[in-house]
């Protein structure tokens, strides 16, 4: 049996640190290079962010080439039997992502650290400058689970009553007043609900006691299928990991967002 095994999804830095030398653990730090340079938790494993990404224009938040997520994976040491444990220095938005990715390949064994860097510094634990050797060469996963909403399923199921989108974007940014991409605005029928607002700034960036109803409020419930984006799936990486925290049985993210739809020609827009 797992060390992990009776421990929910999220996870405070104490479960953590009496559970880091769990030879299933694979602990990945995707805070920017010179942030794990600095210090990061014993044992991390550093994943550049960009990497999770194709990184070209006009939808950068794509998937990246196949090959390069299971050279990544690879590096990582991938087994059937490994728990991650993910963080990053802004709460979550890259962790959730990559957490989204594992969810992808049918790997669900994968916990949050609650607040991340953020929440272990915050209670004067221990950092590392060690660096980990990277394990091996490419394994071979593949994209297995339905977790991965395109912009064709969505244009698709526009008017499906079942399914909702979470903008996880600002509201000026939803309302069209800040434009990223050619056009400004936001998918007809999505939800505002920006990521900093489940945050608890307060506790360190741990997910806010009272999510549930917050989402709830907003209509964001775990009866629908929901999809979030935002420009590149990077801050709905966040709201789509504390969506797998509450237990929300049908989720996915849009990994094109507002960088795929806002730059297509073709796609309907409101503001």
């Amino acid at each position: 049996m797992s060390a992990f095994s009776d421990l929910p999804l999220l996870i405070e830095p104490s479960d953590l640190a009496s559970r880091l030398s769990a030879p299933e653990l694979i602990l990945v730090d995707l805070s920017g290079a010179s942030r794990y340079a600095e210090g990061h938790l014993p044992g991390a494993r550093h994943v550049d962010p960009k990497r999770t990404q194709l990184g070209q224009p006009p939808a950068p938040g794509l998937l990246p080439e196949w090959g390069a997520l299971q050279a990544l994976f690879g590096e990582l040491g991938h087994h059937p039997a490994a728990v991650y444990v993910l963080y990053d220095d802004e709460g979550g938005p890259w962790a959730g992502r990559f957490g989204w990715l594992l969810d992808l390949i049918g790997h669900r064994a994968w916990h949050h650290l609650n607040g991340g860097l953020t929440a272990w510094l915050d209670e004067g634990r221990e950092l590392s400058t060690e660096v980990p050797a990277p394990v091996g060469g490419p394994v071979e996963v593949q994209p297995c689970a339905d977790v991965l909403a395109s912009r064709e399923y969505l244009l698709e199921h526009l008017d499906d009553e079942n399914l909702l989108i979470w903008d996880a974007r600002s509201p000026a940014e939803y309302a069209g007043e800040k434009v990223l991409a050619a056009r400004g605005g936001h998918i007809p029928g999505a939800i505002n609900l920006e990521w900093t607002d489940c945050q608890d700034r307060a506790r360190a960036l741990r997910l806010r006691s009272d999510l549930a109803e917050l989402l709830a409020a907003r209509g964001i419930t775990a009866e629908r299928e929901i999809v979030t984006h935002c420009q590149t799936h990077r801050r709905s990486g966040f709201t789509y990991m504390a969506m797998r925290a509450l237990g929300y049985p049908n989720i996915k993210a849009y990994a094109g967002s507002w960088s795929e739809w806002g730059n297509h020609p073709d796609t309907p827009v409101e503001r």
